[in-house]
């Protein structure tokens, strides 16, 4: 789908869900908290987007569907998440219990689910286990091998959708050894089994997402047929973690929308509520914190638009990717959103009120991002494990490795660019020291410098301290292949699970990231539209990811701030979603409740 057809149809889902401050739209924020408060499940909702639709987009082409393009349903995953993450999140949940038929199933089981999630059937997920969480290899829950099937037996346990669903996609050991081969998955139709055979169990009460269907299922002996094993006996782990590369790239739009909704609630305060003579925005100290916290969306925005358009042109760079937008996004928009609260203030504590209540609901949701589909820690171990290879090829790249990635950075962060069909099969869990990101940053450090050169004042001020903003954190890639020859050198066997190394982990991210920034300045400025891209938005950023290093030493001054204040108010005004895609939203009626 090209940049055109994806901003039409953005435009056309905002229009059928209209103004969520509308009590009379389709999906509204008076009804979203009242579902949130009564903890009860949106089947409203989920089935009003099936009449639209949004299912269509993760069903292959080869089976009828739309989905061809990841990006695609990432999106339309963002504008239903800024309404209610709830509702977005069991969307995916679905989603992700395809993934698994998607990248090793037979073309008949293929088929059989896209038909069932076309005729409105909803799945689950079986992978954690209440007693082993991340630790998959340690899961219980086994597949004994009778004749004409297996018996499934154990316990799935914080899954969601699991009483909602009709059936699971389930991880099942197959091994009673267990081990990387000792896995399988299956697939369980809750319909096809005897009356009470899959037991649900309770459903858990969540601090965020309280609408949502969290609970599991036990089984014991229950029967599944050859023809409901995905992929080869023994592959299970495999399709399991590529599964979590999409879902760890798709989670980060929860914490995108939540954000975009909490930033666009407190301008609807700031610009309208007058203290001390003036409106919150025009006091400096409050003016600079929603530069930041734009700033910050803006460069969780580059980080995930890269990530998503990897999953189908850099699929053997999954692994990276994936866990540099798993840790990122969600850790920087977390600090983000407090920082909004302390703008907002006393009124993000209000519940009662609809245009309030719904920033209260986005700070609980966001979280889901952070530990869903493994957590901090495990993204940062996956990094890790990498780190010395990812290094060695950013400081000191082969040509023909560079070239190609320079070739390929205009299509993972150009917009206009459009990109191959996805083919989940193709990720790869080890990316091989590869980071297309990292190593075409330095050619794209010297583009900027050259669009510099040529900049009219003020532009040309601050894409030249953009520049040697990025150039220095990009440096640090050397430092950080010392620090770790140096952590092996005294650790010895302790260095792999090391906190030194994980830290080490976090601050490649932050040059993954500084790299994201430039090169959607670069690749997508034929595709942006008016006020992107702006140099003092893109200095501001990078100054945002030098602050994790150096808390305390700022590079952009008042002047930088107004202009991004300026960018900010104008994507407000104009009603268009903070993201680089800048997608239109449904007209906003009269936010009387944002003048109180």
């Amino acid at each position: 789908m090209n940049s055109s057809e994806l901003r039409s149809l953005a435009a056309e889902l905002e229009d059928y869900l209209g103004d969520p401050h509308d009590p009379a739209s389709r999906m509204p924020y008076e009804r979203i908290l009242d579902h949130d408060e009564r903890e009860e499940y949106p089947y409203g909702f989920v089935n009003l987007l099936q009449r639209w639709g949004v299912h269509e987009y993760n069903i292959p082409e080869a089976q009828g569907g739309r989905a061809g393009d990841v990006e695609t349903g990432f999106n339309l995953l963002r504008l239903i998440a800024r309404r209610d993450p709830t509702t977005a999140t069991a969307l995916i949940i679905t989603s992700l219990a395809f993934l698994p038929a998607w990248i090793a199933g037979t073309e008949e089981q293929k088929q059989y689910l896209s038909d069932a999630m076309r005729q409105g059937s909803r799945y689950a997920w079986g992978l954690s286990e209440r007693n082993h969480g991340s630790d998959v290899l340690s899961n219980e829950l086994s597949a004994e091998k009778v004749p004409g099937g297996y018996l499934l037996t154990g316990e799935k346990w914080l899954i969601g959708n699991a009483r909602v669903s009709d059936g699971l996609s389930v991880f099942a050991r197959t091994k009673e050894s267990g081990g990387p081969a000792g896995y399988s998955i299956f697939l369980l139709e809750k319909r096809r089994t005897p009356a009470g055979a899959v037991e649900e169990l309770p459903n858990e009460r969540l601090h965020g997402l309280r609408a949502l269907d969290m609970s599991g299922i036990r089984l014991d002996r229950v029967f599944v047929p050859d023809s409901a094993r995905i992929g080869a006996e023994g592959a299970g782990l495999e399709i399991a973690l590529q599964t979590s590369q999409v879902a760890r790239t798709l989670i980060g739009s929860i914490a995108l929308s939540a954000v975009d909704t909490a930033l666009r609630i407190t301008l609807d305060f700031t610009e309208r509520r007058v203290i001390f003579g003036r409106t919150v925005s025009e006091i400096p100290y409050s003016r600079r914190q929603l530069a930041e916290c734009f700033a910050d969306l803006m460069i969780a925005d580059a980080v995930s638009l890269g990530a998503v358009r990897s999953l189908q042109l850099v699929p053997e760079q999954t692994s990276v990717w994936s866990s540099v937008a798993k840790y990122y996004v969600p850790t920087v928009l977390e600090s983000t959103m407090s920082q909004l609260n302390v703008v907002l203030g006393a009124r993000f504590y209000l519940r009662a009120e609809p245009h309030y209540g719904i920033h209260q609901k986005m700070l609980r949701d966001m979280l889901v991002a952070n530990f869903a589909d493994g957590n901090t820690v495990v993204n940062l171990k996956n990094l890790a494990l990498q780190l010395e290879g990812l290094l060695a090829a950013a400081t000191d790249p082969e040509p023909a490795a560079r070239a190609t990635a320079e070739q390929r950075v205009g299509t993972l962060y150009g917009l206009g660019r459009e990109l191959p069909l996805y083919r989940p099969w193709d990720q790869q869990l080890f990316s091989r020291g590869r980071d297309d990101a990292l190593l075409a940053a330095p050619a794209a450090l010297a583009e900027l410098e050259r669009l510099a050169a040529g900049a009219e004042v003020p532009g040309r001020a601050r894409l030249l301290a953009a520049a040697k903003v990025a150039g220095e954190l990009l440096g640090r890639a050397h430092v950080l292949r010392e620090e770790c020859a140096r952590l092996r050198a005294e650790l010895g066997r302790e260095y792999g699970q090391s906190a030194e190394l994980f830290d080490l982990a976090k601050q490649y991210c932050l040059l993954h990231a500084t790299a994201a920034c430039l090169h959607t300045y670069l690749h997508s400025a034929g595709e942006l539209a008016d006020p992107l891209p702006d140099p003092a938005l893109l200095l501001l950023q990078l100054e945002r990811l030098r602050r994790q290093l150096y808390p305390h030493q700022a590079v952009t001054d008042s002047g930088v701030v107004d202009e991004v204040m300026a960018v900010l108010r104008r994507l407000h005004r104009e009603n268009r979603l903070f993201s680089h895609w800048q997608f239109r939203l449904a007209e906003r009626g009269d936010l009387t409740l944002a003048q109180a």
